[in-house]
């Protein structure tokens, strides 16, 4: 489950600090319980909506509680985080 307080930390933790390697580790240490995942934004499919949006970033939610990994909007069945970069490119487009 991923609680409502914990995406207002991280989107705060990553407003501040942007979206990297450093920060992503920063997050994996202050929340071991949780598994994030750090990418391009468009490396996530078409028409998947973030549960976050920002400037420089947008956060999905993953559920793995069965065989394949998904994305899904449903805190309660979220089991990570996928982290998502927005380049300079797509922030132009």
């Amino acid at each position: 489950m991923i609680t409502t307080h914990l995406l207002d930390q991280i989107e705060t933790i990553l407003s501040r600090a942007g979206l990297s390697a450093d920060s992503v580790a920063a997050l994996r240490d202050a929340f071991p319980d949780h598994h994030f995942t750090h990418c391009l934004d468009d490396d996530i499919g078409a028409g998947i909506e973030p549960v976050r949006a920002a400037e420089d970033f947008n956060l999905y939610l993953i559920d793995a509680s069965e065989h394949c990994l998904r994305f899904t909007r449903d805190p309660d069945s979220a089991t990570g985080l996928v982290l998502a970069e927005i380049s300079d490119a797509d922030r132009d487009a």
